[in-house]
């Protein structure tokens, strides 16, 4: 039987709850296609950190990066400030293992409602593939008030590293500045990414970028897209701006396969692309570095005011799951927790509130495990 360990940061609020119905399916999953899985459950959340000061440690992220996938569950607590447990751990985790692709299968299953009338499960089924470790998401920025100001900016990545160095003088009560970065390094893997995957999908990569405003990062950005698109001659590309995508994923949602975005871009679209496939309690999300260490999670939040409320719908968790799974070589298994989902919703015996049953979190992980089981 082939034995894997996978390191599991349950987190915040519904973290916990979320967590254990991702692992009773995927150990469902293991029984049936002679697989073991080994949790090691580490404490990185708003508990841990109130306890000791400490968000995620050199010391955790060394011993992490030895695994090829990470589970997690939420992080947020209104104990804490926002933004810092979100950077801390997430943010951190995600620059030090170096996860430069976020994928986000939009995929609505059959009896899921959509906002989008007249559109089914054979409309909307598509990927983004996110950029994830650079443009305005590198954290460099600053504060400046009226007078003269200098500083001096380092970014330090595995592929690269720059330094900025500032010389402001303004005469405004005060100015923000946010610094925003793409390199050819980074900007060519993620492409490369997203067409290998359109090559096993419909041939199809659409990029999104605003190089009609801000030409030089979004400009340079299309450059690297052409030069990539021409290794791959026999799958179709578009350019499509990011106001405008939001429209046609709205319209035309069919009309997407692959879609490949600059960080900042992909992290809205996949929150409209959540909503055309049912909600986030519906949406999975990987953090992936090929060679390295991905981790996965759902996309929603910790939601902290249904903690320990056994409400919340634990199937974003459960297809986050599968999404591990299939990274670590196991795809039948993968495949059919998805399919077991879909049986569960197409079934509508166990759904939650927001599907609009009653049943609890832990009743769902129950029932796709059972399906899992049976087949």
């Amino acid at each position: 039987m082939t034995q894997y360990k996978v390191p599991v940061l349950p987190g915040d609020g519904i973290g916990p709850e979320i967590i254990a119905e991702g692992r009773k399916v995927i150990d469902a999953a293991g029984e049936r296609f002679g697989f073991d899985v080994e949790w090691i459950e580490y404490p990185q959340g708003a508990d841990h950190y109130l306890k000791t000061g400490e968000l995620i440690s050199e010391a955790s992220l060394k011993e992490l990066s030895a695994y090829p996938a990470l589970y997690l569950g939420s992080v947020g607590d209104p104990r804490v400030a926002p933004g810092i447990l979100e950077k801390g751990i997430l943010l951190t985790a995600r620059f030090y293992f170096d996860q430069y692709v976020n994928l986000r299968p939009v995929k609505l299953l059959e009896g899921v409602w959509t906002p989008l009338k007249a559109k089914t499960s054979k409309d909307i089924d598509f990927i983004v593939v996110r950029e994830n470790t650079e443009d305005f998401y590198i954290g460099i920025g600053g504060r400046v008030k009226s007078g003269s100001n200098k500083a001096l900016l380092e970014l330090k990545r595995t592929l690269y590293s720059a330094k900025f160095g500032l010389d402001i003088e303004t005469d405004s009560e005060e100015i923000a500045y946010q610094i925003g970065l793409i390199s050819k390094e980074g900007t060519k893997r993620v492409m490369e990414y997203a067409f290998d995957l359109a090559e096993k999908r419909k041939k199809h990569v659409s990029s999104v970028d605003k190089a009609n405003v801000l030409s030089d990062i979004y400009g340079f950005w299309r450059e690297e897209f052409k030069a990539v698109s021409e290794k791959h001659p026999d799958v179709k590309t578009d350019f499509n701006f990011v106001d405008a995508i939001t429209m046609w994923f709205v319209k035309n949602p069919e009309w997407f396969d692959v879609v490949v975005s600059p960080n900042m871009f992909g992290d809205i679209i996949t929150d409209l692309g959540a909503m055309l496939q049912g909600g986030l309690g519906l949406s999975p999300g990987g953090n992936i570095n090929p060679q390295g260490t991905s981790m996965f999670e759902p996309i929603h939040g910790s939601a902290p005011k249904y903690k320990g409320l056994n409400k919340v719908n634990p199937i974003a968790t459960i297809w986050a799951g599968a999404m591990l799974l299939e990274h670590l070589g196991e795809k039948e298994a993968a495949e059919n927790i998805v399919a077991s989902i879909q049986q569960n919703i197409l079934e509508a015996r166990v759904r939650t509130y927001d599907m609009g049953g009653s049943s609890g979190t832990s009743e769902v992980g129950d029932d796709i495990a059972r399906i899992v089981l049976e087949g």
